[in-house]
């Protein structure tokens, strides 16, 4: 390579020779990491409080918190709770953070669980639209971004649309979109989704 292609820009040798940037970047996501542990120790209390029926290989991974610095080229945060990746299919909720972009709360279920799944989530349909859910249309279940190959807004379906497609699709991926600017009461926001995601989803016979 030559040197003529490996030049920085005049904005990419300021950044090169300061630090403050990076140091910030990374204060930041030592406190995005404490506010998802905030999220957990909230959404585990109030698991506590309810008498779930929710099967127990749901909850027999505990928690996950997972960092990177690529997803689409930014930092990211993700908190899978809980994280049921068995032959029986999929059942998680995921808690996300993507520098620059959004806050989101992420369902996912496949397999049994879905199956077992589509009738809270048909009574569920109403609180679903009134709460700003997103329906995933992609045909991959790992993208989290919210553009419209990905994400339908649920205010855009109907009820008969909607349970058509649980019963259709390979899975089901359900996800509220949180600005970052709303910081302060992400864990709020944030736990609420959880919350509705569970209520939907508890309808499990004991194990």
């Amino acid at each position: 390579m030559s040197a003529a292609k490996i030049r920085l820009s005049p904005s990419e040798m300021e950044l090169l020779i300061h630090t403050e940037w990076i140091l910030t970047k990374n204060r930041i996501l030592e406190k995005t990491d404490a506010l998802l542990g905030e999220l957990l120790q909230a959404q585990q209390q109030y698991l506590q409080q309810q008498e779930s029926l929710l099967p127990s290989l749901v909850w027999a991974n505990g928690a996950k918190l997972s960092r990177g610095d690529n997803y689409r080229g930014l930092p990211y945060r993700v908190l899978d709770h809980p994280r049921c990746f068995s032959t029986e299919g999929y059942f998680a909720i995921r808690s996300i953070f993507w520098w620059g972009h959004f806050f989101s709360c992420t369902l996912l279920l496949s397999g049994t669980y879905q199956q077992q799944c589509i009738p809270g989530l048909a009574r569920s349909f109403d609180t679903f639209q009134g709460a700003g859910i997103y329906y995933g249309v992609n045909s991959d279940p790992w993208h989290h971004h919210f553009e419209a190959d990905n994400y339908l807004p649920m205010e855009e379906m109907d009820a008969s649309a909607f349970e058509a497609e649980n019963e259709r699709r390979p899975f089901i991926k359900l996800a509220k979109k949180i600005p970052l600017q709303e910081w302060d009461h992400a864990v709020e926001l944030l736990q609420a989704t959880f919350e509705l995601f569970i209520q939907a989803t508890d309808q499990f016979p004991r194990r």
